[in-house]
C-alpha cells in the first residue's frame, strides 16, 4: 500500500511525548545526569527516529545498535575503551556502528537528533 503525506513525520509538529528518565546507576562514572528521549518514529523495534538529550555527567556506553545523530545543542564526548575521545557540538553529525564499547560524557546540556538501525 503506498504512503500518503499524512503518514509522514514531521519533527516539529509531532505529538510525540517526551520521556525524562535518570542514567542507569550501573552505568554512571560521575555525576547523575537526567536523559530525555522523544521517539518520533518507529519500525518493527528495528528502525527509530527520534530527539534525545542529557545533562552533564558521564556514563558508560554499549552500542548494539548502528546510530547516525547529528549534534543539535551543547557539548558531549565520546571517548573508546582506549581512552580516544572525539568531542561533539552542535552542527556535527556522527555515525556509531553496533559494538562501540567506551563512555559518553556530557560537558554542556547536549541535544540530538538520531536516527537507529538495530541489528
Amino acid at each position: 500500500m503506498a504512503k500518503k503525506i499524512t503518514d509522514l513525520v514531521n519533527f516539529a509538529s509531532s505529538s510525540a511525548k517526551v520521556e525524562r528518565y535518570p542514567t542507569a546507576e550501573d552505568r554512571l562514572v560521575k555525576g547523575n545526569p537526567e536523559q530525555n528521549n522523544q521517539l518520533h518514529f518507529a519500525v518493527k523495534d528495528k528502525f527509530f527516529a527520534g530527539e534525545w538529550g542529557a545533562d552533564v555527567g558521564c556514563w558508560k556506553i554499549k552500542y548494539s545498535e548502528n546510530e547516525y545523530f547529528h549534534i543539535l545543542s551543547g557539548k558531549s564526548i565520546l571517548r573508546d575503551l582506549d581512552g580516544n575521545e572525539l568531542v561533539m557540538v552542535a552542527g556535527d553529525k556522527i555515525c556509531v556502528p553496533a559494538g562501540f564499547e567506551g563512555e559518553w560524557e556530557v560537558v554542556e546540556p547536549t541535544q540530538k537528533i538520531y536516527v537507529i538501525y538495530e541489528e
